[in-house]
């Protein structure tokens, strides 16, 4: 595959970087936040902006959104800091497709199906071994439900999803204009909820929620499944990506978590996303858009006894 080389350009990256090597993203045009400490900050002419290592990339995605609220690139690309584990592309590749991005499009990229959220109780990580490499981690419980979180801080109503649709790495590109239907006090409000105070910890519970609650969050209209009839008659949206309600679910007791994989000559078969956009709106001109391209990587902890 080739080399996930970023090029020179006006971007700016938020990074969570965790070491020196070329798994992880570097440049002198981009300006980063770093997670590792400065043992592991991003070497010169990198600039960084340190941050403490909680939260996952739901802390760093929500503190870039916050801090760059009223300052906002035309599109921003949220992907981890190691891509090559989850996206089968070059980030010059990705960068072209997130340049295509609409007002109202949540961009996500081909590798792995979107998948379909429905445990609004809680995820039951036991009967799902091949999510063992996360259960097993030293883990910050969150004491309300994946749904009282999702009612109170990203629907804001009352009303119960039968599930909703993520793409899982959290890895996606959005215009501003979409950022920007939520106000600055909604993020804040979320970030403090879901990753400060009691959940200031390396591995909360709720980073795992808001991984599955990006794509809903941004539009509910095409990722929120309401109801049980609330399901598209095509098999795939006007993205390329499984529609509403024919995301893939996950088999319980699954050993291998390999989810709907689609990769190499998948890539242009008919079951692949779409890359022009085909609605009503044209996709911005790619020469005159500014991208900011938030990555993140994790440093997590295995679970000690005691």
């Amino acid at each position: 595959m080739p080399s996930n080389h970023l090029s020179n350009g006006p971007l700016e990256i938020p990074s969570r970087q965790v070491d020196s090597d070329k798994r992880t993203i570097q440049s002198n045009a981009v300006h980063g936040i770093s997670k590792g400490g400065e043992k592991n900050a991003p070497e010169p002419p990198f600039k960084y902006t340190p941050l403490p290592n909680i939260g996952r990339e739901g802390h760093t995605f929500l503190n870039h959104i916050v801090n760059q609220y009223d300052s906002l690139a035309e599109v921003t690309l949220f992907v981890q800091g190691r891509i090559d584990d989850h996206v089968d592309m070059t980030l010059a590749e990705m960068k072209a497709k997130a340049m295509t991005t609409v007002p109202g499009q949540v961009t996500t990229y081909p590798f792995r199906e979107l998948e379909l959220f429905e445990h609004w109780e809680g995820i039951p990580w036991d009967k799902y071994p091949c999510w063992k490499r996360w259960s097993s981690m030293a883990t910050q419980k969150m004491s309300e439900t994946p749904l009282e979180l999702f009612q109170k801080y990203i629907s804001e109503s009352d009303r119960t999803p039968v599930a909703i649709g993520f793409a899982p790495g959290a890895i996606f590109a959005v215009r501003k204009e979409t950022i920007r239907r939520h106000s600055k006090a909604f993020y804040e409000r979320l970030l403090q909820k879901m990753f400060l105070g009691e959940m200031a910890h390396v591995n909360p519970e709720t980073g795992h929620y808001m991984e599955r609650f990006w794509l809903a969050m941004f539009n509910p209209d095409e990722y929120v499944q309401w109801d049980e009839s609330d399901v598209s008659e095509a098999e795939r949206n006007k993205d390329g990506q499984l529609a509403k309600g024919r995301w893939y679910r996950t088999p319980m007791g699954s050993a291998v978590d390999l989810g709907a994989m689609r990769r190499g000559e998948e890539i242009d078969s008919p079951m692949s996303p779409i890359s022009p956009v085909t609605g009503s709106s044209s996709p911005p001109d790619s020469s005159e858009t500014e991208l900011s391209l938030m990555t993140d990587d994790e440093i997590l902890e295995p679970k000690t006894e005691g």
